[in-house]
């Protein structure tokens, strides 16, 4: 069994309703195989079958609902979590998925959570890096996390697509190859210094690209130990760190998956494409890579096959 942790869903009625609300973002997203209809969803999954690939976890990031009018967030929220519950009905054996959450609402994100989870059938949620400017580590929030720790359900956070708010990205067209993971890095480096992950130890923490920056970055900031403990910081950098789990997602590039097993461990990496955005080949090098890098095979076991189950205690078919 081989679950891909980070792949995504839109069909063009729901960026529709998410460009009625005002997101001016979602061109990008049309047109890459990741819609519902039967022709895409049968060449995803032989796509999928092509790599080895058992079931995908289904997010919508950066695509959210996040809008500061709640009556939008919901209705969009509702909308493709319905989307979602629909398509995992249609294909059991081979879709999960994590439900998105009308954001920065939380009395109504905590309604639509309950609902995605009791009634829909979803493993856990989705939020981005930051929402609407704001750190997903805000006070705010606090409530969901608590109900995600309580029910021991998981929580995807993907990059918003903002490049970390800085036109330095933003100006020169590096939002994604650049800013995504900064966005990764800060919002990791947000709920260590939180200290989110020790808090609420039952909630499954899965952050995207290998952490981003992170595996570079845990000595140094171990390093600044003493200083970040004045702020009540329970316990080292690197500790909470390896409280979260990373997808494997690093662009078939060898050597930042090593850093990352090295540093963060491989009991913590789980497989993740990052589908429609590597897709045909790419798709199959972000399996093969993991096996084609070079660590000893027995991680490269746990990370393609083994990690992920105790996220998603799914029944083989």
């Amino acid at each position: 069994m081989r679950i891909d942790v980070h792949a995504h869903l839109w069909t063009d009625e729901y960026l529709d309703l998410l460009d009625r609300f005002g997101k001016t973002d979602t061109a990008f997203q049309r047109g890459m195989g990741a819609g519902a209809g039967e022709e895409e969803l049968a060449a995803r999954c032989e796509l999928m079958d092509s790599a080895g690939v058992t079931h995908q976890v289904l997010s919508a990031p950066p695509q959210s609902p996040h809008f500061a009018d709640a009556g939008h967030a919901v209705h969009a929220a509702r909308f493709v979590n319905d989307l979602y519950a629909e398509t995992v009905a249609r294909r059991p054996h081979r879709f999960l998925a994590l439900a998105s959450l009308p954001l920065p609402h939380t009395d109504q994100a905590l309604t639509e959570l309950a609902r995605a989870l009791d009634e829909l059938g979803m493993h856990g949620a989705c939020m981005t890096t930051s929402v609407l400017g704001r750190s997903l580590t805000d006070p705010a929030f606090e409530p969901v996390f608590a109900e995600l720790d309580r029910r021991g359900a998981v929580l995807l956070v993907h990059p918003a697509g903002c490049g970390a708010g800085s036109p330095l990205i933003t100006d020169y067209r590096m939002t994604w190859s650049v800013g995504a993971p900064v966005e990764d890095t800060v919002a990791v480096m947000h709920l260590i210094r939180a200290a989110i992950p020790a808090r609420f130890i039952r909630m499954k923490i899965v952050t995207t690209h290998l952490g981003g920056a992170l595996p570079m970055l845990l000595q140094r900031v171990d390093n600044q130990y003493e200083e970040w403990r004045a702020t009540g910081l329970p316990e080292k950098p690197s500790a909470t760190a390896r409280r979260l789990w990373y997808d494997s997602v690093g662009h078939g590039h060898g050597p930042a998956l090593w850093a990352a097993v090295a540093s963060l461990g491989a009991d913590r990496i789980v497989l993740g494409t990052d589908f429609p955005y590597e897709a045909g080949d790419l798709f199959r090098t972000a399996v093969a890579y993991v096996e084609n890098s070079g660590l000893p095979p027995g991680q490269a076991a746990q990370i393609l096959d083994g990690n992920a189950r105790a996220l998603f205690p799914i029944q083989p078919s």
